[in-house]
């Protein structure tokens, strides 16, 4: 099974079954926090819902040919959040990012790391030609991240996403493998 190691603090590793009850507690505590930019936190209200949502998960890797589409973010040993390919097109080689940290786990550089290895994952294991990374025009933590990390800003796409009571508007950056594999690791 995937595991990564990126130092003694930080591992992204596949979700198991029995990683349900931590991560539906991680989903709840900050569930308030999370509303504000994911659209489908209605849909997690027990315990079993977090276990189906990790059952579909461990399908991915199926349909991957044994690569993982998306894996915890342990940080000292808990689940702080998430990151995966919510999409992965094998025709045109284009994967696109999506993740959330635990609110209590920002400002450490996690998601930063945990991302930085999850597009060489891309790029390397997957064999992608292109990520790209989709974040609400507000959201300027989530920008930060495809915007530290080299991406381009491609343009926005209007009404992209429904959040319980409103449409929001994206805005899309890309990354291209020729990029990367010129940029300093």
């Amino acid at each position: 099974m995937f595991q990564y190691t990126i130092n003694k603090d930080l591992t992204l590793r596949v979700f198991r079954l029995d990683d349900a009850e931590e991560f539906f507690q991680l989903t709840m505590k900050n569930k308030t926090y999370l509303k504000e930019w994911l659209g489908w936190l209605d849909y997690t209200q027990t315990v079993d819902d977090t276990k189906e949502n990790i059952r579909q998960r461990l399908q991915g890797i199926l349909e991957t040919g044994g690569y993982p589409k998306s894996v915890a973010i342990l940080y000292k040993g808990s689940i702080a959040g998430t990151i995966g390919y919510n999409e992965i097109n094998r025709t045109s080689k284009i994967g696109k990012i999506g993740y959330w940290l635990g609110e209590e786990y920002q400002g450490n550089g996690i998601m930063t790391k945990a991302c930085q290895a999850f597009i060489s994952y891309g790029f390397t294991e997957l064999n992608l030609n292109r990520i790209e990374i989709a974040a609400a025009t507000e959201n300027k933590k989530s920008r930060a991240l495809p915007e530290r990390l080299g991406f381009t800003e491609e343009g926005i796409i209007r009404q992209a996403e429904w959040l319980y009571d409103h449409y929001v508007d994206h805005v899309i950056y890309g990354l291209l493998r020729e990029e990367w594999e010129k940029s300093p690791k």
